[in-house]
Formats: C-alpha cells, structure tokens, sequence
C-alpha cells in the first residue's frame, strides 16, 4: 500500500548537547515517526525506508512524502 506520510523539519540532539537540523517523518496511519539529521533528499528518504522496517504493527507500505510525485 502507499502511503503519503507528512514530512516536518525538526531540530534533534546531537551527541554534543547541540542541535542539529534533521527531518521528522510520521506515518498518518499509526502515528509512527522516523528521524534523521539533514534536511536533504537523501534525509527524507532515509526516513521513509525506517518507517517501513520499523512499522510497529508489521505492515509493508511503501510510504513517500506528503505531495510527492512519485508515480
């Protein structure tokens, strides 16, 4: 199934005590959320792959970002 999931960026705790731009992405169907530092592409696509191996409840969605056209 796809699922579009929506796409925040956040700010996250580095191992420093600092902060460091990141992306949060949660899926609309559990709640679930994925982060990762930068704010690049990569980043977002990085989070979108977590969510799918790390689904609380088993599913295997392929989740895209919010508005993307990936057809």
């Amino acid at each position: 199934m796809r699922v579009e999931c929506e796409v925040e960026e956040v700010e996250l705790e580095n191992d420093y005590g600092k902060y460091t731009p990141g992306i949060r992405v949660t899926c609309p169907r559990c709640g679930h959320s994925a982060r990762g530092y930068g704010t690049s592409p990569g980043g977002i696509r990085y989070c979108l792959v977590s969510l799918r191996n790390e689904c609380p409840v088993g599913e295997r969605n392929f989740y895209v970002a919010e508005g993307a056209d990936n057809d």
